[in-house]
């Protein structure tokens, strides 16, 4: 029975482990889900020596450092490794699109850049994320529960992906060479429209549209509109045989809400 040990048994790498089990894997993680606390580290070690791969969600901590690097890394050496990092290491490209040898380390998630640059440097296969939606955790939530907002930003795009999608790009890849992988689906396109969408699947109004100055979002919130990009997927294609199961967010809403 093939080992997986995961770092941090959050959304995305729940989904994941749960794929990986119907296949006959055994799982053991850290997180509130998982059967390991991450500063118990004699059995961290143990379950580490029996892994045949090891995930990590974790992102890097307040400091900058990449907590499972930072304890774990000499054990995590010669190890087949997969870390979920995100397409925010690539900054704004102005709209253009972006692929794997675009640069990193440009953007507001320095942080995550250098973590990114640490896994590959340990021969990780690196999948870099964008936005994340699935049950429980899509623009159809925000919409019923009146946190939607449509912002008046021409021009402004981003990339998405439903976490299925990110479960069957990473098991496609757990053989693959190591590298930057982006996961992302086929249509970029500008928040509004994925509001809009949503709102006319649920048949109420959309919101109004608002000046980004008028609109009451946190400081991440804000932060997400300052970058702009267009993810290219087609390494992902190419080298994993992958395709998105929803490969754009019309299918993705259309499934959520069939349920």
């Amino acid at each position: 029975m093939p080992r997986l040990f995961v770092f941090g048994l959050g959304y995305t790498a729940s989904v994941i482990a749960r794929a990986l089990a119907a296949r006959g894997w055994e799982v053991i993680a850290t997180g509130r889900e998982g059967q390991l606390g991450f500063d118990d580290s004699g059995n961290v070690r143990l379950a580490l020596a029996d892994a045949d791969h090891v995930l990590s969600s974790v992102p890097p901590g307040g400091e900058g450092l990449d907590p499972v690097l930072d304890r774990y890394g000499a054990a995590l050496r010669g190890k087949a490794l997969s870390y979920l990092s995100s397409t925010g290491v690539y900054g704004d490209a102005g709209g253009a699109w972006v692929d794997e040898s675009a640069p990193t380390g440009t953007g507001r998630r320095t942080a995550r850049s250098d973590a990114d640059a640490a896994w590959l440097a340990l021969g990780a296969r690196v999948w870099r994320l964008p936005g994340i939606y699935g049950p429980g955790r899509s623009v159809l939530d925000r919409v019923r529960a009146g946190r939607a907002h449509r912002i008046t930003l021409p021009g402004q795009v981003f990339s998405r992906v439903h976490v299925e999608d990110i479960a069957s790009g990473v098991i496609a890849g757990l053989d693959a060479p190591p590298g930057a992988y982006n996961l992302a689906d086929d249509l970029p396109c500008g928040q509004n429209a994925l509001v809009e969408e949503a709102c006319r699947l649920l048949r109420c109004d959309p919101p109004p549209l608002l000046a980004l100055e008028e609109a009451d979002l946190s400081p991440m919130a804000r932060a997400f509109y300052a970058e702009n990009r267009r993810v290219a997927n087609g390494k992902a294609k190419r080298v994993l045989g992958w395709r998105p199961r929803y490969p754009t967010y019309r299918e993705g809403l259309r499934a959520l809400l069939a349920g």
